[in-house]
C-alpha cells in the first residue's frame, strides 16, 4: 500500500483547512487596507487573515491548474528521459499539472489527476479510500478506521492553493511584510489579493500573493514571484469552481473490468510505513537534513543518497543519475570546498564534492557561508 504515500493526492482536497496564522510585532497587518473594487468592500489585511482563518465550505467542485517555470530546461530533459518518477517531478519543476476536485465535507472527497498518460483519481467516501491508475489498470483499496481522516506524511511541495497559501501564512513574523493590492478576478469570482513579502534582502522570493474568495474566503489562487519578476515562477490556481456539494455518486469507485485490486488497512499501512522509516532511519543515521536559519532565508543541509549495497541495482541507477544531473550543473569552489550549483530566479542549490546538499530560496552566497560552517 505504499502507492498511497507516492502521491499526496488527497492533500489537494482540503479547502475548508487553515493555518494557524501568528502575526509577529513587526507585521502591522491591521493598518493595511485593500483598494478593493467598487463592487467589493474594503478589508484590511488583517481581516483577510482571519476570513482565510474561518473560512469553511460544505462543498465544492473544480479544476486546479499547478504550472512552474523555475529554470531547469537541461535537467528537467534529462529527468524526463527517465522510466521512472523523475518525470512526474520534472512537471511540477518545470511544466504544468491539472486535476479535477470534488468536495462535500472531510468524508467525501476525490482528486482527478489528468496526465498524458492517463488519469489517477483518489477517492474518499467515508471509511474506503481508493486510488486508481488508468495506465496500469491497479487500484488500491484502503479501509479506514470509523471517522479516520487521512492524512499524507512528509514534506511535500504545495499542490493546492489552500496548501500553498498554508505555507506561506505559517511565515508571517517579523521579517514579513503583509499588504494587498485591491480586487482581483479568478475563475470568474470576485476576490482580494493579499501580499506577502520577505524582508530579508538575501530572500529571492519577491513576493507572495493570495487571491482570497470574497464570498467564501478561500484561496482561489496563490502566485510566487522571484524578485524583480513580473510574472509568477509558481502558480497554483482554480481555473473553475463552483460552490455546490455534488453529488454522492462522485464518490462511488467501482473497479473497471480487468482492474487488479489490492486490498489494505490503516493499520497495515502505519504498519509498513514505521518499518520504512525505521530503516531509512537506521540507514541513514547522523545524516538527517538540517535547518539552518529561520524564515525566508532559511537553509536546508542533507547528504547525497548512496545505495543500500552493492547489489541493490535500483539503488544504484538512481545514483547514477543523480549524478548525472549534477555534473551538467556549473562547477564553483570557494574556502568551503567545490561542487557543482544551480541558481536559479527562485531558489540555488550547492552540491559539494564531499556529497553535502545545501538548498533554499537564498541567494548562492548564503549557502556558500552555510558550507563553509
Amino acid at each position: 500500500m505504499s502507492v498511497f504515500r507516492s502521491r499526496p493526492a488527497l492533500r489537494w482536497l482540503v479547502p475548508s483547512a487553515a493555518a494557524v496564522i501568528v502575526i509577529g510585532g513587526g507585521a502591522a497587518a491591521g493598518t493595511i487596507v485593500a483598494s478593493a473594487d467598487p463592487s467589493l468592500p474594503d478589508r484590511s489585511a488583517a481581516q483577510l487573515l482571519v476570513d482565510i482563518q474561518t473560512a469553511k465550505v460544505d462543498g465544492l467542485s473544480g479544476t486546479i491548474v499547478e504550472s512552474a517555470d523555475l529554470g531547469l530546461p537541461a535537467i528537467a530533459s534529462l529527468a524526463g528521459s527517465a522510466k521512472s518518477g523523475a518525470g512526474d517531478l520534472t512537471s511540477v519543476l518545470a511544466g504544468s499539472n491539472t486535476a479535477r476536485v470534488w468536495y462535500a465535507g472531510e468524508e467525501k472527497m476525490r482528486l482527478a489527476l489528468v496526465g498524458t498518460q492517463g488519469e489517477t483519481d483518489v477517492i474518499r467516501n467515508g471509511d474506503d479510500v481508493w486510488l486508481w491508475n488508468s495506465a496500469d489498470q491497479q487500484a488500491n483499496h484502503l479501509k479506514l478506521p470509523a471517522g479516520a481522516i487521512e492524512k499524507s506524511p512528509g514534506a511535500q511541495l504545495p499542490q493546492t492553493p489552500q496548501e500553498a497559501a498554508d505555507a506561506a501564512l505559517a511565515a508571517i513574523d517579523p521579517t514579513t511584510r503583509v499588504t494587498t493590492t485591491g480586487a482581483a478576478k479568478v475563475a470568474g469570482r470576485d476576490a482580494y489579493e493579499l501580499v506577502l513579502s520577505p524582508k530579508d534582502k538575501a530572500s529571492l522570493i519577491g513576493q507572495v500573493r493570495l487571491a482570497i474568495d470574497a464570498e467564501h474566503h478561500i484561496p482561489l489562487r496563490v502566485d510566487v514571484y522571484a524578485k524583480n519578476a513580473t510574472s509568477p515562477a509558481v502558480r497554483v490556481a482554480f481555473q473553475q469552481i463552483s460552490f455546490a456539494v455534488p453529488d454522492a455518486e462522485q464518490f462511488k469507485f467501482n473497479p473497471p473490468p480487468g482492474t487488479k485490486v489490492t486490498e489494505g488497512s490503516a493499520e497495515g499501512l502505519a504498519a509498513e510505513h514505521k518499518a520504512e522509516a525505521e530503516k531509512a532511519a537506521k540507514a541513514h543515521e547522523g545524516e538527517q537534513p538540517k535547518v539552518i536559519g529561520e524564515g525566508w532565508t532559511s537553509v536546508v543541509e542533507a547528504k547525497l543518497p548512496k545505495p543500500d549495497s552493492a547489489s541493490d541495482k535500483s539503488s544504484g541507477a538512481e545514483s547514477q543519475q543523480l549524478s548525472g544531473i549534477v555534473d551538467m550543473l556549473p562547477a564553483v569552489s570557494g574556502s568551503w570546498g567545490s561542487g557543482h550549483q544551480f541558481a536559479g530566479p527562485l531558489f540555488t542549490v550547492l552540491v559539494t564534492d564531499d556529497g553535502r546538499v545545501f538548498a533554499g530560496a537564498v541567494t548562492p552566497e548564503t549557502l556558500y557561508q552555510a558550507a563553509a560552517k
